[in-house]
């Protein structure tokens, strides 16, 4: 699949974000508390300016940090159900171009990532 950047996918995001995001977007000169907000289930989620992504820059029509973005993002628009079951987000314009093989490595790294996600939220809680 390749990206066309039609935004749909960076407006009003609530991607979730792993503690390795945030230390890499950190590291590449961002303050955590400017990029991210802790959700009330105790996950952070990028935060939105605006309709926009913190990242997304509307004047170029691109991610600010696309090559650093979350892992989220790149595995997008591969998605998970409350069921574990994998799919692929319609709202993507390029879903279709999403082949079975691309679908079973992208499932099986954000089931790993939202698995590595929900134990950092369990940790922050104690």
């Amino acid at each position: 699949m390749r990206c066309t950047h039609c935004q749909k996918c960076c407006r009003d995001t609530m991607m979730e974000l792993s503690e390795t995001d945030m230390v890499r977007l950190e590291r590449r000169g961002y303050k955590r508390q400017d990029f991210s907000y802790i959700g009330v289930d105790n996950i952070p989620r990028l935060r939105n300016e605006g309709t926009w992504c913190f990242f997304y820059d509307p004047e170029r029509k691109r991610c600010r940090e696309y090559a650093s973005r979350p892992l989220g993002c790149a595995l997008y628009p591969v998605n998970v159900d409350q069921d574990g079951d994998v799919f692929v987000d319609g709202l993507c314009p390029q879903a279709g171009s999403v082949t079975d093989q691309e679908m079973r490595l992208k499932g099986k790294r954000l089931v790993m990532l939202l698995a590595t996600i929900d134990a950092e939220a369990e940790r922050r809680k104690r």
